[in-house]
């Protein structure tokens, strides 16, 4: 009997893991938003700051502000427009510009919702608007994170295909490290912009997969 009711447990988890991690990830940017509005500086703030900032000095700086750069609007947008000019496969190019569209506009609205200042200390780098979720981590983790989906999709080489992955993963959250070093948003700001970029790719890759060719993972 217990071994029936695991295989059905593993099964259904299998079946739904990615509603699964949607639903996990929403639960815990809830929790947070509603930390946010009771304190505005929380333990995880404090701890995440302690860590990175241990790395800070005049040669790690320049760098960590080299590597923001990849977050940036201006960059996505560019890299966006190379993609599209790229791929043969027009609804691909369209559907990186749309998920980037997407994830701005929803990450200005969380933004107006919560309105939480930006850090006052140590400030590294210019930053302007609300905190709460950072725009930088929110948007690399939905436009890398879909290229890694692509990838993942696309590329049949195994080895060139676990690379990519693995360099667009480290630069998602080396840019989310960037933002908490150069003092411009809380580590919470970062957690919650990774976890509702991963929760908005997984429904947005479910609903734009067929459109766009992704269904199997042979190559165009």
């Amino acid at each position: 009997m217990e071994d029936k009711l695991e295989k059905k447990i593993k099964k259904f988890i299998k079946k739904n893991l990615k509603w699964i991690i949607v639903f996990l990830c929403l639960i815990y940017f809830i929790e947070i938003t509603e930390d946010v509005y009771e304190k505005e500086i929380m333990t995880k703030d404090i701890i995440g700051y302690k860590i990175i900032s241990s790395f800070m000095s005049d040669y790690i700086t320049p760098v960590a502000k080299f590597i923001t750069f990849f977050g940036s609007a201006i960059i996505l947008v560019l890299f966006a427009l190379i993609l599209f000019i790229i791929f043969k496969n027009k609804k691909i190019g369209f559907s990186i510009f749309l998920n980037l569209g997407i994830i701005g506009i929803l990450n200005q609205i969380l933004k107006r919702i919560v309105q939480r200042p930006r850090p006052s200390e140590l400030r590294l780098t210019d930053a302007s608007g609300y905190s709460f979720p950072s725009g930088h981590s929110m948007a690399s983790a939905a436009f890398y994170g879909f290229l890694i989906y692509l990838i993942y999709k696309k590329v049949e080489n195994k080895k060139i295909r676990n690379i990519l992955i693995a360099i667009l993963s480290i630069l998602i959250l080396l840019i989310g490290a960037s933002r908490i070093y150069l003092g411009v948003h809380y580590t919470s700001d970062v957690l919650a912009g990774f976890l509702i970029s991963i929760s908005y790719l997984m429904i947005y890759t479910n609903i734009i997969d067929d459109f766009i060719g992704t269904s199997s993972k042979k190559g165009e």
